[in-house]
């Protein structure tokens, strides 16, 4: 029996999969590698020293699924495939809306024909909206979303409460993100987009390693300590686990629907980050106070107790951490190229 992973190749899906394989689990990815790299799965294997059986496709392609679903035993979904940036998808709601809704309906269909029914879905803070206050539990109402990305991730949670009513042979974990940062000890994984990047911590190292100029702080004005937004920053090795946590618990449960807010419980502001990574990495990081951006919110932290009363789970790793491995992740990523280059790759 197997566990499929969609978005296996991303930054979260990544780490994921490493907590998978080490578990001693067969995963099968599933990725089109519009946000990843094919070389993420060297990686994992040099990690784990297990292989992942990979696909490349879209899952939006209701076909290419159904030929993974017939050529495998399938035991377990659990979908990474969404897109995540929120000003993005201020910029382009349309493409978040058929990738994250749209494919997590064909995903839902082809499970729901070959009878699988065990799926974990990666969900966000965002789904609060914008409280008026904190910390955030599981126990506030969702909805009064702020952008495009935080209403697809509703929208797929309104779907999979309305699939639970119908039909409650289904087991449906929705695990709510708050921030993830940080990359995997080894250095060989980690997160790193193209460009300039949506989320903090990775374009606070590229400033660092100098291959950008300069970090926007999107806003100082909001009622914080110092103005600038306060989040819930939580280590991926730490959210990785916490997709275990959630596999072991639909293993025992014949049905459910369950959701839970995966956070430390501490926030902390944009300037806070800067501070500890510079500190940390004994780096200089140039930053300037810019407009804020469309969609952001002021403060988003969660209590993580739910999480730890029915999974077990909390979060291990602290802000050092956080800063640390991101930095080494980039600086091991650096390190190799110039090895490379030097021997005329």
């Amino acid at each position: 029996m197997s566990i499929l992973v969609t978005g296996g190749t991303g930054y979260i899906g990544s780490h994921t999969v490493i907590e998978l394989l080490e578990y001693g689990k067969d995963v099968i990815i599933v990725d089109d590698l519009c946000n990843s790299k094919i070389g993420v799965l060297n990686a994992i294997e040099q990690i784990t020293q297990k292989r992942a059986k990979f696909y490349e496709i879209n899952y939006l392609e209701k076909e290419e699924l159904r030929k993974i679903f017939e050529e495998n035993n399938i035991e377990m979904v659990i979908n990474l495939a969404g897109f995540k940036a929120v000003g993005e998808s201020v910029e382009k709601p349309l493409m978040y809306y058929r990738n994250n809704v749209v494919g997590a309906i064909t995903l839902l269909e082809v499970m729901q024909e070959f009878g699988v029914k065990k799926f974990i879905f990666s969900s966000s803070a965002t789904v609060y909206g914008n409280p008026d206050k904190f910390p955030i539990t599981e126990e506030f109402e969702i909805g009064h979303t702020t952008n495009p990305y935080g209403t697809s991730k509703l929208m797929v949670e309104n779907i999979l409460k309305d699939l639970y009513s119908s039909d409650n042979s289904w087991d449906i974990c929705i695990l709510r993100y708050f921030n993830p940062v940080g990359a995997h000890e080894s250095g060989l994984i980690g997160e790193n987009p193209n460009g300039i990047p949506n989320n903090l911590m990775p374009y606070i190292v590229k400033v660092a390693s100098g291959e950008l100029e300069v970090l926007n702080v999107y806003g100082n004005d909001y009622n914080t300590k110092d103005g600038t937004g306060v989040r819930d920053y939580i280590h991926v090795v730490d959210l990785a686990k916490a997709h275990i946590k959630a596999m072991e618990k639909l293993e025992k449960e014949k049905s459910g629907l369950y959701s839970y807010n995966l956070g430390t419980g501490i926030g902390y502001t944009v300037l806070d980050i800067i501070k500890n990574f510079e500190k940390v990495n004994d780096v200089k990081i140039n930053y300037r106070i810019t407009e804020r951006r469309p969609g952001d919110i002021a403060i988003c932290y969660t209590s993580p107790d739910k999480a730890f009363r029915e999974l077990g789970w909390k979060a291990e790793k602290g802000i050092t951490e956080m800063c640390r491995d991101s930095w080494s992740y980039i600086m091991k990523r650096k390190n190799i190229k110039k090895l490379l280059n030097e021997r005329g790759y």
